[in-house]
């Protein structure tokens, strides 16, 4: 009975669960907020589409997985979530502190691809960096590693009003 009711309830949807994405995947759940992040001001310019492509390639795609299919499936994910619990807590069961640290300075690459530094993306690697139990310090540490990987010198960065 309860499974005819969660089968009903899951038709509503309108779509078939094979066309959702996996979102209990660590690297769906990644690339999803990858994509929050890069869309939190509301633009995704080029430079910030090329990094997450590279990253994409360089810390995620393996042989089973292509690049493009991941990106697909994080975007997707992204764009039908109702909050970053979802994914945190993926990623939460699935990584150590250092790879969740890992994953913060990959936020703030993606957050300064563009160059700039906008609050709103900045809110959002705090909360996803919080959800994650990511402490201020290592947060703060992982945003300076990746603004110098960036050659920005922290401060100095073009801010964008809001």
């Amino acid at each position: 009975m309860l499974e005819q009711i969660r089968a009903f309830l899951s038709g509503l949807g309108g779509d078939d669960k094979s066309s959702r994405p996996d979102t209990s995947n660590p690297d769906v759940a990644a690339v999803a907020l990858f994509y929050h992040v890069i869309s939190a001001d509301g633009v995704v310019d080029r430079a910030e589409s090329e990094t997450l492509r590279k990253m994409i390639a360089e810390e995620y795609a393996d042989s089973s997985t292509s690049a493009e299919a991941l990106l697909k499936a994080g975007e997707k994910a992204d764009r039908e979530s109702v909050d970053l619990y979802a994914f945190t807590s993926v990623l939460n069961r699935s990584l150590d502190l250092e790879g969740k640290t890992h994953f913060i300075e990959l936020l703030w690459r993606l957050a300064y691809a563009d160059g700039h530094r906008h609050e709103l993306e900045d809110h959002v690697v705090w909360r996803i960096a919080d959800l994650m139990g990511v402490s201020s310090r290592e947060r703060v540490l992982a945003r300076q590693r990746a603004l110098e990987r960036a050659g920005i010198v922290d401060g100095e960065e073009p801010r964008d009003e809001v």
